[in-house]
């Protein structure tokens, strides 16, 4: 793509004030993805008894509107972002409601709608939609002690955490809550609002493991040290061994043959066994590159909103890959979490795209409001002279 600095174009505009390191970051998500499902997806399609390619095809769709979700996303202007992320969050709670009285229960959990033949899990979207909505808020309560903007984003983390434990969905409240605590930090809030959500956290994994059956048998094989000879992860953990620093080849893995879900919730470890332990680091570097362009995207912005949501963002990307990642190595209970854009699934692929998009819009170079005031006012003193 090439534009010339006098264009004053949209798509010109566009390209000269965005982060082409996170776009480009994203883009190899992308590219990487769909190798990994061409590797992956083919062993699961058959054990279900559908066409070899059916999976590969979804992510190929899914990844195509993927890109042009979070390029149509990053044209935005930061207002347009927080009115996108008010009607993504309703919607999302209101869908999430929806799967709780009439979804389709799968291994004991309701966090799915289907309509027109397609699946969707409203809780991936409100994941962007809550933080964005919840920097705009505390940023509003620094300014404004009197707009209650501290109480609003702590309500919205009720609001959507108690829809994830009704599902249930342990880890993506988990995630929330990490997400809010971080808000709550850079807020410059006292340490009790930061330490509150931390032991909020702490108090949903309790509870979780202490009511929900499924949880107290992960969580109680993780630490008893069965997980290493228990069904998937133990298989996850030898595609590790097996593929070695380079792998055995494109195609070569047979781990994949034997993981349920190998093109979702176990993608790294097969990532591992074809291409080696060298291909894992160096996606881990691409993420680390997101998250680290996120970060400084976000310190480098004068409007405390969008400082606090690109930081938000960084760690809702992160701390979901870090995640599943851990999963897969045996440093934590399987969680059911996907890699970013790497997995299949259409509900996470759109919901990261929509929220690199809305990183790419935020982080975007504009003029500081100090330098136009000191603009201004030059100008007005040459007039003066």
């Amino acid at each position: 793509m090439s534009f010339s600095r006098s264009d004053r174009s949209l798509l010109a505009r566009w390209w000269f004030t965005v982060d082409q390191s996170l776009l480009t970051s994203a883009l190899f998500l992308f590219a990487i993805g769909l190798v990994v499902s061409l590797a992956a997806s083919p062993a699961v399609a058959d054990a279900k008894g559908l066409r070899p390619f059916q999976f590969v095809e979804r992510h190929l769709l899914h990844a195509l509107v993927g890109v042009v979700v979070m390029l149509a996303i990053s044209l935005m202007e930061p207002r347009a972002i927080r009115r996108l992320a008010l009607g993504v969050l309703l919607c999302a709670v209101t869908a999430m409601v929806v799967a709780l009285i009439a979804g389709p229960e799968l291994n004991g959990a309701r966090r799915w709608i289907s309509f027109g033949g397609m699946t969707l899990q409203p809780s991936e979207f409100a994941k962007p939609a809550f933080v964005v909505l919840a920097a705009w808020a505390l940023s509003e309560h620094q300014q404004r002690p009197d707009m209650p903007g501290l109480h609003i984003a702590v309500g919205l983390a009720v609001i959507v955490v108690g829809a994830l434990l009704l599902q249930p969905d342990i880890g993506q409240a988990v995630l929330i809550t990490a997400a809010l605590g971080a808000l709550l930090v850079l807020a410059g809030l006292p340490l009790v609002w930061p330490f509150g959500a931390a032991v909020a956290g702490v108090a949903l994994v309790s509870v979780a493991y202490l009511l929900i059956d499924y949880v107290q048998n992960r969580v109680n094989a993780f630490l008893s040290g069965e997980f290493v000879t228990g069904a998937q992860t133990e298989r996850a953990l030898r595609a590790f061994l097996e593929g070695g620093f380079w792998g055995r080849g494109p195609g070569a893995g047979t781990i994949k043959t034997d993981l349920a879900d190998a093109h979702t919730d176990f993608i790294f470890a097969v990532i591992a066994e074809e291409y080696g332990i060298g291909a894992c680091l160096g996606l881990v570097a691409i993420y680390a590159i997101i998250v680290t362009r996120l970060v400084i995207g976000g310190i480098a912005q004068a409007d405390p909103a969008i400082r606090s949501a690109l930081i938000g963002l960084a760690v809702i990307v992160g701390l979901q890959a870090s995640v599943h990642m851990a999963v897969n190595v045996g440093l934590l209970p399987a969680t059911g979490m996907t890699l970013p854009l790497i997995s299949a699934g259409g509900s996470s692929m759109l919901a990261i795209s929509a929220t690199l998009g809305m990183g790419l819009a935020l982080s975007r170079r504009r003029p500081q409001a100090s330098r136009l005031k000191r603009t201004a006012f030059a100008t007005k003193a040459a007039i003066q002279d």
